[in-house]
């Protein structure tokens, strides 16, 4: 995490612990001592801009292990606490391990992402993350529909120092991806970047060239890349892309604004 980032989910982390020890503290532990805790959970997730549903859920679930194990005293108390957590964490846990890219073979790294969420600027640095380590990168421009991208990135990679692929006259960024791949396989690089358009989730044209795209280059995860600031329109940004092809990871851009965070729980669930 960035140092935004940090500072921004921090914050969110504090609120529930206030929340839990005023819980803790109160002398009596009842219903209504419950409930003003859940409400203030609830009230901080909404703030940081969690999905509404999402947060619902939580309260419901947390209810629900409550009454199914209904102990009394001290031992409620741990109760109620071990529920919030046990869906807190459910809230940013995928259920599964992210991909990890490997020494001495080659990994296809295929980036998605909304328009203007900074997804070539986050290409280059992720690139220029693992060339840092030792690692032989490379970095493609499949991205066709954004006037400008071929040259942002050319001039991005070369800045950093980056092996850069791209075809300024070629307009199917299916053949163009598939050519960088192919052309950085052969020069034994370990990490292949595929930079595509940016999309909206209502621009069916491009959701389905990134679904051509990644049927063709069978990359070994799927970054997905949003700014940070769309707040609650996160987690149907991410279902949209998900549908489409498999997003393994995803990206949180821009945590130096004004953004609250909660879209990356979202994001992730």
């Amino acid at each position: 995490f960035s140092k935004d980032t940090t500072m921004v989910l921090a914050e969110l982390g504090s609120k529930i612990t206030r929340a839990l020890a005023t819980m803790k503290n109160s002398t009596v532990l009842d219903e209504q001592v419950i409930d003003d805790m859940l409400k203030e959970i609830q009230r901080a997730l909404l703030e940081s801009d969690v999905n509404v549903r999402m947060v619902l859920s939580l309260r419901e679930n947390v209810k629900k292990k409550i009454s199914a194990d209904d102990a009394g005293g001290y031992n409620k108390r741990k109760l109620v606490q071990q529920a919030v957590f046990s869906e807190l964490k459910r809230l940013v846990d995928p259920g599964h391990k992210p991909y990890q890219p490997k020494r001495k073979q080659t990994n296809v790294i295929m980036f998605v992402g909304l328009q203007g969420a900074g997804k070539t600027t986050t290409v280059t640095k992720y690139a220029l993350y693992y060339q840092k380590k030792g690692w032989k990168t490379g970095v493609v421009c499949a991205d066709t529909f954004r006037a400008g991208a071929y040259d942002q990135l050319k001039q991005n990679a070369t800045k950093a120092k980056l092996k850069f692929y791209g075809d300024y006259t070629e307009t199917d960024p299916v053949l163009i991806a598939a050519g960088g791949v192919e052309h950085f396989k052969k020069e034994g690089c370990e990490l292949i970047i595929v930079d595509t358009s940016g999309r909206h989730k209502q621009e069916a044209s491009l959701l389905d060239e990134m679904e051509q795209v990644a049927k063709t280059i069978k990359p070994d995860d799927i970054v997905f890349v949003m700014d940070s600031s769309i707040g609650q329109a996160a987690q149907a940004q991410a279902d949209a892309f998900q549908k489409k092809v498999e997003v393994g990871s995803v990206i949180m851009t821009k945590f130096d604004g004004h953004a609250k965070g909660g879209g990356a729980l979202s994001a992730v669930a």
